[in-house]
């Protein structure tokens, strides 16, 4: 059996162990402390205390107006291209030019002047769309201009599968042609 000393606890303490004692005590008490407020950040944010990689804030002013930001093609054929003008308007004071225009994927085909537009004056984007596969789509379109400004415009619609060759034939015009013969 374990013999204890009666008079272990009316000894003086070493004062390391005090010291580390302490120590180890503030310590989880920090870490508490700690846990504790990234609780509450992580309720407010569910991002907090993370090290996410930050998303670029898109630059934009009120130099470039739109006439419509979204069109929608509806019911379209497949494999046949269709097309569709955005208007747009230069609402600022100094000359509009419109850097650079990027679809989203190479289905979509924007075309545009790279002449600076006047204040007070228009230009139009055409955009074509030729799809591949049938069913809804939508497709993003992003203007770049003065610089380092952006502006998004959308198109959408539905496609429906165009049939697999060219036309069934006629029977009246494959008689016609008989009787030229």
């Amino acid at each position: 059996m374990l013999s204890m000393d009666k008079n272990v606890f009316l000894r003086p303490l070493n004062p390391f162990m005090i010291k580390l004692f302490l120590f180890v005590f503030l310590l989880s008490g920090l870490m508490h402390v700690n846990a504790q407020s990234v609780k509450q950040a992580t309720a407010k944010d569910p991002h907090a205390g993370h090290d996410h990689a930050k998303i670029p804030e898109i630059k934009t002013d009120d130099a470039l107006g739109l006439k419509e930001s979204e069109f929608d093609f509806n019911k379209i054929p497949q494999s046949k291209p269709v097309y569709h003008y955005f208007e747009i308007i230069n609402k600022g004071t100094p000359p509009l030019t419109l850097d650079n225009v990027t679809a989203s994927c190479g289905c979509t085909t924007p075309e545009w002047s790279k002449e600076p537009i006047a204040p007070g004056q228009t230009a139009k984007i055409k955009v074509g769309f030729n799809a591949a596969t049938e069913g809804p789509f939508e497709k993003p379109i992003t203007i770049t201009y003065n610089g380092n400004y952006t502006k998004q415009i959308k198109i959408k619609g539905h496609v429906w599968k165009a049939p697999a060759g060219a036309a069934p034939a006629n029977a009246s015009v494959q008689f016609l042609k008989q009787q030229l013969q």
